[in-house]
């Protein structure tokens, strides 16, 4: 049995003749490339931010920030996940200058590369490259409000009308930030950053994070710890690591979950995750990654703690597609019993029985159903 938060709302319609940025019409979508350096996309995104009209006139918007070295091999699955959600969602992607993009016109990933830098593991560069989606996203769009960092490794767990609901009803953002006493934690704090970051604000968390539009503001604007960083954070202390982390631990911890969305497997020693190929990829174990784990939100306890998850090679992409009725036709229904909203409302999960097959699981004893197509 798996706990999922209390009912979520389902997303808004999108506003009529609104631009879709995400949308797969080309004719619709913007040109992101800009010839601004990072200073003045910074500048540019905060003026922007402070004329743009009451949120309350628009329908909010999750901003899917893709780091990508080059290549998206995992493409065909993101294009079934935002399929028919236009007006929901806008896509940025960060990938190798050099690289030659020759992504369709009918892709919804056409056109959605932004200006981007080289960027080395390990160094400043990947936090560079996080502040510059974080502003082309804030520029481009005035509707987004959710913000999440994502790789080209990474894979959806959920359809997309269940992440939107998830991320646009949170009281918090999601981002990994602790205070970790290891040497691969507070070991990496270099005293020469004190008196502005002391060791007790020092955090650590994992890289990939969703935030919030007031933090994606905070991020964007910080020119107080940022250059502390820049100058006193180098190997073995990871600056795309600890900056996000122990900016918003010093700025805004009460709005933060403590916690990331994006599940990797850290269960083997070294610096990088686990990988998993196309002989990893299962029902079982794609079910245990979605809710397996126990964590809370909003308050409320749940099982439904990752909506994304990595490190997925290339071939996993056909698996991956078989699987993509699991992964993309769950949703919540329900989430009420006799009016009264559920706390933490218990899911029945049962597989269908056979591919295409709808099923149905009533919502029984306080329990959500799930649809599967």
């Amino acid at each position: 049995m798996f706990q999922l938060p209390p009912s979520l709302p389902p997303p808004p319609p999108a506003e009529p003749h609104a631009p879709d940025r995400g949308s797969v019409e080309p004719e619709i979508k913007p040109n992101l490339l800009h010839y601004m350096n990072d200073n003045e996309l910074f500048s540019r995104a905060l003026t922007a931010t402070s004329n743009r009209r009451s949120p309350q006139k628009h329908v909010p918007k999750v901003a899917f920030m893709f780091l990508s070295k080059g290549p998206m091999p995992l493409a065909p699955l993101w294009e079934m996940f935002f399929k028919g959600h236009e007006g929901l969602y806008t896509i940025y992607v960060h990938s190798h200058p050099s690289y030659v993009d020759s992504t369709p016109e009918n892709s919804v990933f056409y056109k959605r590369r932004i200006p981007s830098e080289p960027v080395e593991w390990g160094t400043s560069t990947m936090v560079d490259a996080e502040r510059r989606l974080l502003a082309n996203a804030l520029l481009d769009d005035s509707s987004n409000e959710r913000f999440v960092l994502l790789s080209e490794t990474c894979i959806p767990l959920l359809n997309l009308t269940t992440t939107y609901s998830y991320l646009t009803n949170a009281h918090e953002s999601f981002t990994a930030s602790h205070d970790d006493p290891r040497k691969s934690g507070r070991g990496r704090y270099n005293p020469e950053m004190s008196p502005t970051i002391s060791i007790s604000e020092w955090r650590k968390g994992s890289q990939w994070f969703e935030v919030s539009r007031k933090i994606a503001l905070e991020i964007i604007s910080d020119t107080k710890y940022y250059p502390i960083f820049l100058e006193h954070c180098r190997p073995p202390c990871y600056m795309d690591e600890h900056y996000i982390p122990t900016l918003i631990n010093i700025i805004c911890p009460k709005e933060n979950s403590n916690r990331t969305i994006t599940w990797v497997d850290w269960s083997k020693s070294g610096p990088h995750p686990g990988r998993f190929g196309s002989n990893d990829v299962s029902e079982e174990f794609l079910n245990q990654i979605r809710f397996g784990s126990n964590c809370t939100y909003n308050g409320n306890t749940t099982t439904l703690c990752f909506l994304f998850a990595r490190k997925f090679l290339p071939n996993t992409l056909q698996p991956l597609l078989q699987f993509a009725p699991l992964l993309l036709n769950t949703s919540v229904q329900g989430g009420f019993v006799n009016g009264a909203a559920l706390s933490g409302p218990t899911v029945l999960w049962h597989a269908p029985r056979r591919r295409g097959a709808a099923q149905v699981v009533p919502a029984v004893s306080g329990g959500v159903s799930l649809s599967l197509q």
